[in-house]
């Protein structure tokens, strides 16, 4: 796993911004990861992958915000290098979850 702190990420390209709430967010604060956190990508890769590169539990993730619009947490949801990440668990309460376009992807 290759974090970078948030300085190093101004001349490095190819990373992603990571960011994640609810209970996933107490495990950036126990790895003592910034918010966000910046992880390098080399190359395409599905959501579900980029999870277990930042080793987060697959079963504890519902929904994948990429550069702002919500997807499906699945094989089919491709990440590139420069893009902006969020990873949201399930139990989003029903309004937010209709706000935030995740209420059955």
């Amino acid at each position: 796993m290759t974090g970078l702190t948030n300085q190093e990420t101004t001349e490095v390209h190819g990373n992603v911004e990571v960011r994640a709430f609810m209970f996933l967010r107490k495990i950036f604060n126990e790895r003592n990861w910034p918010t966000p956190y910046f992880f390098k990508l080399e190359r395409e890769c599905n959501a579900m992958e980029l999870a277990e590169m930042l080793d987060l539990p697959l079963e504890r993730i519902e929904a994948v915000f990429i550069n702002g619009k919500a997807n499906p947490f699945s094989e089919e949801t491709m990440i590139q290098p420069g893009d902006r990440i969020a990873f949201l668990p399930p139990g989003m309460p029903g309004p937010y979850r209709a706000m935030l376009g995740i209420k059955k992807l």
